[in-house]
């Protein structure tokens, strides 16, 4: 991250912000309880996991889980109760809740793209984060831009773009175009095999990355050893819009 301190640092500056000067017997309650807390979160961290493997029964829990995916035979899918291709920004709304940011994200030299971006959300067990892509113009997203309030510097040079309020409410009739889910836990190839089935077709980009292509779902998964696993999903007759940019940049 930008320059942040690290994590360690942070909680004992907070704990000698709040405490004052500890004394030999509370510094040694609060190492425990350091302990204890560091304890607790290595198990999450490797029970979590498991949660993708065990049997699924009944219940909200297992409403809109990221492998729940009904295709219709005609090219169209349904996934977190969510139609790619056909459901639009007032449909997302009304499925997964209002908690989300939409703004144009624009890489340098480009147009952009609108999206939508929740920064947390439940999909059945699972804690994620999701991007909804919005099926825009280009020339639609270039005038958005320039009726735009502000624009701010993400990182390697990406730009948020923050939209009008005119723009916003037009918006809620764009249809969406892909879903990107990324879960908070990590997860390796054997789990996503378990849960999504064999893969079509297996793209090795690196010796820790790897594209698990699912056509007639509609889906890629990348699984990376080194970072964070993310599933895209489009309806499937437009599986191109996720391959060809494979098939362009190398696996990239």
């Amino acid at each position: 991250m930008l320059g942040r301190a690290p994590l360690g640092a942070a909680l004992f500056a907070g704990w000698s912000g709040v405490c004052g000067t500890i004394g030999p017997r509370s510094a040694t309650v609060q190492i425990m309880k350091f302990a204890l807390y560091l304890i607790g979160f290595i198990l999450v961290a490797l029970l979590v996991p498991l949660l993708f493997l065990t049997p699924e029964g009944g219940g909200d829990s297992q409403r809109n889980l990221p492998w729940r995916i009904e295709v219709d035979g005609q090219g169209g899918s349904t996934v977190f109760g969510l139609q790619p291709g056909r459901s639009t920004l007032a449909d997302v709304r009304a499925a997964l809740g209002d908690d989300f940011e939409v703004a144009i994200i624009a890489a340098p030299g480009e147009i952009g793209a609108v999206e939508a971006y929740y920064s947390q959300i439940t999909l059945g067990f699972v804690q994620a984060h999701m991007v909804v892509t919005l099926d825009v113009a280009p020339e639609t997203v270039a005038a958005m831009r320039e009726r735009a309030l502000k624009a701010e510097r993400m990182e390697s040079a990406t730009r948020k773009i923050t939209l009008h309020r005119d723009d916003l409410a037009q918006l809620e009739q764009a249809r969406v175009k892909a879903l990107a889910v990324i879960p908070t836990v990590n997860l390796d190839e054997a789990t996503v095999v378990q849960r999504f089935g064999q893969p079509e077709e297996r793209l090795q980009v690196t010796e820790k990355r790897v594209h698990l292509l699912y056509p007639r779902q509609g889906l890629d998964v990348i699984v990376d050893s080194d970072g964070k696993e993310l599933l895209q999903y489009v309806a499937p007759r437009d599986f191109a819009l996720l391959r060809e940019p494979l098939r362009a940049g190398g696996g990239n």
